[in-house]
């Protein structure tokens, strides 16, 4: 059985894992970089951390065929897909500087500033290193923003949707917006579906960015 949860603590390591396996424009960016939870403190553990109250999982309870019996991981289930975000982006870059780098500390060594010269993983520190990277012109009236990944087995059978229902049934903002790899083409029906609109950014880089609103003040 397939369930939509709040996140717990004891899925924080499936849902790095999920991260990871789905961060190569949906593909999976596994061995990309010198660690593989590179990607999930970059785009899952801060969201986890900073506001768990706006993180779900979708779960499967499904008995687990490598336990003793047949009996499952954890009443709970195994997380298989997620979405995080946050209220109010503008808050969350303040708080991803004042608290989620420190609790990082020097995992990742600040890279060369430009135009120096940057490797691939370079870049990924500048992203941790520079969260005011989240804060975007063009995006008013839709201040808060979400991730949103699934393990492939359970992609594109509607769990997505009912994620993304569920963050927007309490997410308390007017609106809300996606920053998209615009390579991963595959994505973007999924958020037409779910009638996100492209907003107008001046200079979006390789991002396409998308808004749908809540219907709240």
């Amino acid at each position: 059985m397939l369930t939509i949860r709040p996140v717990q603590a004891a899925d924080l390591p499936a849902i790095y894992d999920i991260c990871v396996r789905t961060a190569a424009a949906g593909g999976d960016a596994r061995g990309h970089y010198t660690t593989d939870v590179l990607m999930g403190d970059l785009f899952a553990g801060p969201y986890v951390h900073l506001e768990p109250q706006l993180a779900f999982v979708l779960a499967d309870t499904a008995p687990s065929r490598s336990a003793p019996g047949g009996t499952s991981r954890s009443d709970a289930g195994r997380a298989v897909g997620y979405v995080v975000g946050t209220a109010d982006t503008a808050t969350f870059v303040r708080r991803y500087r004042d608290e989620w780098i420190p609790r990082l500390g020097d995992r990742y060594p600040v890279p060369p500033p430009p135009p120096l010269p940057r490797d691939p993983e370079q870049e990924m520190h500048a992203l941790h290193h520079h969260p005011e990277r989240m804060l975007v012109p063009g995006l008013d009236g839709y201040p808060a923003h979400l991730h949103i990944d699934l393990l492939p087995d359970y992609q594109r059978r509607g769990h997505g949707r009912r994620l993304i229902e569920r963050f927007l049934s309490v997410v308390p903002a007017p609106g809300v917006h996606v920053a998209m790899v615009t390579a991963n083409v595959g994505a973007r029906p999924f958020y037409d579906r779910l009638g996100f609109v492209e907003l107008p950014v001046s200079d979006p880089g390789p991002l396409t960015y998308l808004g749908a609103r809540t219907g709240r003040r």
